[in-house]
């Protein structure tokens, strides 16, 4: 039987026309392209890091310069026909963090040359705005066509001072100063796009251009950006028979893996499923399971918001928010939660109508693994290595049902963790506890209510459905009484698992765990 010759996998290319160049795959966007330029002169589009944006404003950057030659096969050749080239000026800002006020303005000035020298401009001025508004006139004076300008990451400088109240008014300024001409600037502007994470409402580019129309939300536009499930069904099929086969499992099993590890975005509701496609390009690439997004970097500013509002891990589960909630500035923010879906960390799982109320949870596998991996040293100190190691030791445990062998090496794990400050609290054990079983990749829910009270953690595996109970400084057989008394497992009798038992209890001067018992029910 020949085997069929797959194209190569746009893995880390960015640029639409090297992707078309070179051959790689392609999935078909161009047809959001044609919608999103007849519906406004002014777009913003939100989504994650990683997540097809750069690509998207390189392919509006080729349809604008008018390179039809690229576009062949693709929607927007079949529907186009008069291809006519502007000048288009691309400012990608992805670069633009960690930097201090002056650096960020040399940075803004090094990319405006950039666009000068394309276009044969020189300028001399030292403000930034000054020499966006001169750029855009002059290209527009040269050209005699009205200027295409599409900014990528325009959040980018921002993000990471998010938490910083000293910093992100400075550099906001910067930005704001930045943006400013392009209100001034509408009559010479035929078109403007914008990609980013978030929101900072108080930047001029919200605040002054009031024609700015934002798409993140829109179900229309669900599928802009990553790879949906049905584009993966179809053009992506014999990537998943390739990937099938190298894992030596089925068709029908390497869909349900990849659905289960990088699938769930939905970025508005109704939507498609949308899976991320940075990981997924890789998975078939490397024809493996792996954290590919956290690994490419966890952002240091989500972390320090999550301290900022005392969010615990568990709380990331079934979050609720209002509908109004993610048009609130993100510099103002009175939660997190729009900026956890924002940054890719949850998505939309349902929508009530009449409340306008969104439910919101972890996506995948693959975010819930790499968050609490990223959560892991708030309750383990700075031992996030050896944490990691006796975490897969347990969860080998737990895959050979030796429950007593699990606890044994958490017991022995904690004994070696530096002070806590919250050890001496029974919420502490019970979010360390979600969080190792959250990297064990398994369902883990805290404080699920029963008829006769509150489950502190229920973990779901393949064999069996597992009720927690914990208690400070009393004792397991305290622990086991207590799920007997209230009879929680009666709740999960038709779960169709197994139901076991757990007792644990913690000693607060060791600061670990003091006994446990385990009984089926």
């Amino acid at each position: 039987m020949e085997t069929k010759r797959l194209k190569r996998l746009p893995v880390g290319i960015q640029t639409f026309s090297e992707v078309i160049d070179l051959d790689c795959l392609y999935i078909d966007k161009t047809e959001y392209i044609w919608n999103m330029i007849h519906l406004s002169n002014y777009i913003f589009l939100s989504r994650p890091r990683r997540f097809g944006k750069s690509l998207l404003v390189s392919t509006l950057q080729a349809y604008f310069e008018g390179r039809k030659d690229l576009f062949k096969g693709l929607f927007i050749e079949t529907i186009e026909k008069e291809w006519t080239e502007y000048p288009v000026l691309r400012i990608s800002l992805a670069s633009g963090k960690h930097m201090e006020k002056d650096q960020l303005e040399r940075y803004l000035l090094y990319i405006l040359e950039e666009n000068e020298r394309r276009f044969g401009i020189t300028s001399d001025s030292k403000d930034p705005n000054v020499r966006l508004k001169n750029l855009i006139a002059s290209a527009y004076e040269k050209t005699g066509k009205k200027v295409v300008i599409l900014i990528d990451e325009y959040d980018a400088p921002l993000l990471d001072v998010v938490h910083e109240e000293k910093t992100l008014p400075v550099l906001r300024n910067v930005m704001r100063n930045f943006y400013s001409p392009l209100k001034d600037c509408d009559p010479y502007l035929q078109f403007v796009f914008l990609t980013g994470i978030t929101k900072f409402s108080q930047l001029s580019i919200f605040s002054e251009l009031n024609n700015l129309k934002n798409i993140s939300m829109r179900p229309d536009y669900a599928g802009v950006c990553g790879i949906t499930a049905e584009e993966m069904l179809t053009a992506m099929s014999d990537y998943i028979d390739d990937f099938a086969e190298a894992q030596e499992i089925t068709r029908e099993g390497a869909i349900e893996g990849l659905k289960k590890q990088y699938d769930g975005y939905h970025f508005t509701w109704p939507s498609p499923d949308v899976f991320n496609p940075f990981s997924l390009l890789n998975a078939f690439q490397d024809h493996d399971y792996t954290n590919y997004w956290f690994g490419s970097g966890t952002p240091t500013y989500l972390i320090e918001m999550l301290r900022k509002f005392n969010v615990v891990p568990s709380d990331m589960n079934k979050m609720q928010t209002l509908a109004s909630d993610f048009d609130a500035p993100t510099e103002n923010m009175a939660s997190i939660t729009p900026l956890l879906y924002q940054s890719g960390y949850v998505t939309i799982k349902d929508f009530n109508r009449a409340t306008r109320l969104y439910t919101l949870d972890i996506p995948n596998t693959e975010i819930r693994v790499g968050l609490m991996d990223s959560l892991l040293p708030n309750y383990v100190s700075m031992r996030k290595e050896a944490g990691n190691t006796t975490i897969a030791k347990m969860y080998l445990a737990l895959l050979n049902d030796n429950l007593d062998e699990m606890f044994h090496l958490l017991q022995a794990y904690l004994l070696t963790v530096p002070y806590c400050d919250n050890a001496n609290s029974e919420g502490h054990y019970q979010q360390l506890l979600y969080v190792i079983f959250s990297l064990f990749g398994r369902y883990v829910e805290v404080e699920v209510h029963t008829p006769t009270g509150r489950v502190d953690i229920v973990m779901k595996t393949d064999k069996a459905l597992y009720l927690f109970e914990l208690k400070l400084n009393m004792s397991a057989q305290a622990a086991m009484k207590q799920i007997d008394l209230k009879d929680y497992a009666s709740k999960f009798a038709l779960s169709g698992l197994p139901i076991v038992k757990v007792g644990i209890n913690f000693d607060p001067e060791r600061r670990t765990i003091g006994d446990w018992k385990v009984e089926d029910a």
